[in-house]
């Protein structure tokens, strides 16, 4: 318990500083915004902004993501309970019932509760992040590299099976994901790889030039014409139409605690996270609810239990990529590589050589969160008025950010293109129904993966049993074969059920 003290205490010094201060608002601002205007996402903004870290000290870049990260919760439910179109795809739920209450006039209540469901559920979770993260850590110092290499193998796995779509084109993209991260100089053997005579590829391939061009770009050009405007009823959003019933909080407090208990589970899952974690948050209130007719038609409870979900799942995430430096997801991907080109290696050591780092983050997820609970309310209006903003004067502005931040990484006009070919690429992808994330989290991974298997080949001695010698990697490896096996036999026995049941 002093200890954990002293690391809070290492913590708080760090995140109020004044320059972490900034940034911290900075970061939560933009989530917001972010979150509010559809189209966008987490991903493109880190994306968007990740050249800005190479100028800052890691502290103050990774709070100032993890802002835009958890901020895009709390912005995401504005358009899905106004306009029905959900900022973040996490938010989508909040527009079964969150939408109908705003029909109701009772928009404000709504979007009152959804930012006092989305605090709690916050809250809860970096609890249980400052608890168990460094419990998790302190056994993954004993991991050896074949420990490692099944871990990420579970990972990549279980981030393709898991999410949505086709399980095997998610595999697709994961292998894709690899092969673009052995792209670049071999670190054993100093021979360049793939490179097909560009020496800007020597060095690899940038991360900020994927995500811009896969997130960024194709975000952009897939919405256009995409989007339509509907009107707002801004009396239901006044502060006078705020205040909830009696009935109101008796109905939410529960199902908050539920939604936070399911988010922060699902959190620590790869392929899971906040968007999994709020429609299983809504199912599971449906299923226990006295009156589930009531849901659809405005009922309290399935918008907050969604939000408080969703919310947890953005802390919770945390817990895999700073304990084991595995991310579960996408974002968690580029908040890992903004580790990296700071040269910081994640990972359990993270915890004891960059204490400062690791509970200045924590800490600021709490600070980042009463800013939120703060700003959040009174800031409804000026989120209506974005809202009214045409999106042919928004995305066209977004691609020449986009630009800007990809020049300015290296001053190269190679980096700009391609950012327009794997933008082309992420356009590509959507229309074949290929999902983008897993991609990511294959280009991240891979370098790691083929360092540590490589590693724990040399210490074997070229016996590929090493993997399985070992109690940690025997069990990760099992899982790991179990999950594929499903990923291609669940098809089939899918087509059967459809086929004896028409």
């Amino acid at each position: 318990m002093n200890e954990l003290l002293a690391n809070v205490a290492i913590g708080l010094d760090t995140a109020v500083t004044p320059v972490n201060l900034i940034y911290c608002f900075v970061g939560v601002v933009v989530g917001m915004l972010v979150g509010v205007l559809p189209g966008i996402g987490p991903l493109t903004a880190i994306s968007m902004l990740l050249p800005l870290t190479y100028h800052f000290e890691p502290t103050t870049a990774l709070i100032m993501l993890g802002g835009i990260w958890y901020g895009t919760a709390y912005g995401g439910s504005t358009a899905a309970i106004l306009l029905n179109i959900p900022g973040t795809t996490s938010s989508a739920v909040a527009c079964l019932d969150g939408y109908p209450m705003a029909q109701q006039g009772r928009g404000g209540v709504a979007l009152l509760m959804t930012t006092v469901a989305s605090f709690v559920g916050a809250s809860i979770a970096i609890v249980i992040l400052m608890a168990f993260a460094p419990v998790i850590a302190s056994y993954a110092l004993k991991f050896g590299s074949a420990d490692y290499f099944a871990l990420m193998v579970l990972g990549l796995i279980a981030a393709s099976a898991i999410s949505d779509g086709s399980a095997a084109k998610g595999l697709a993209m994961v292998v894709f994901g690899i092969i673009l991260g052995t792209v670049g100089i071999d670190i054993y053997s100093g021979g360049t790889r793939f490179s097909f005579g560009f020496l800007e590829l020597a060095n690899g391939i940038h991360l900020v030039t994927l995500a811009m061009g896969l997130f960024g770009v194709a975000e952009v050009i897939f919405s256009v014409g995409t989007r339509a405007r509907r009107a707002i009823d801004r009396s239901s959003v006044s502060l006078r139409a705020m205040k909830p019933t009696r009935e109101d909080l008796g109905r939410s407090w529960r199902p908050i605690l539920r939604g936070t208990g399911l988010g922060s589970f699902f959190g620590t899952l790869p392929g899971t996270g906040p968007s999994i974690a709020s429609f299983m948050a809504y199912a599971l209130e449906k299923r226990v609810a006295a009156e589930p007719g009531r849901f659809g038609k405005g009922a309290i409870e399935g918008v907050v239990a969604p939000e408080a979900a969703n919310n947890a799942a953005d802390q919770t995430a945390f817990i895999p990529t700073l304990a084991l430096g595995i991310p579960g997801s996408a974002t968690m991907a580029l908040m890992l590589g903004a580790l990296t080109i700071n040269g910081i290696a994640p990972g359990p050591s993270l915890m004891t050589s960059q204490p400062a780092l690791f509970w200045g983050l924590i800490m600021s997820f709490w600070i980042g969160n009463l800013m939120l609970l703060v700003l959040n309310i009174p800031l409804i209006g000026v989120w209506v008025r974005l809202l009214l903003v045409p999106y042919n004067l928004l995305f066209p502005a977004i691609l020449v950010f986009i630009c800007i931040g990809t020049y300015s990484i290296n001053s190269s006009s190679f980096d700009v293109m391609m950012v327009v070919v794997f933008g082309a690429l992420g356009c590509l992808m959507r229309w074949l129904a290929f999902p983008a994330a897993p991609l990511l989290l294959g280009f991240v991974l891979g370098p790691l993966m083929e360092e540590h298997f490589r590693r724990a080949m040399l210490l074997s001695r070229g016996d590929f049993m090493t993997f399985f010698d070992r109690p940690i990697s025997a069990t990760v490896m099992t899982i790991s074969g179990l999950l594929l096996l499903w990923t291609v036999v669940a098809p089939f026995l899918r087509r059967r059920r459809v086929a004896t049941n028409p």
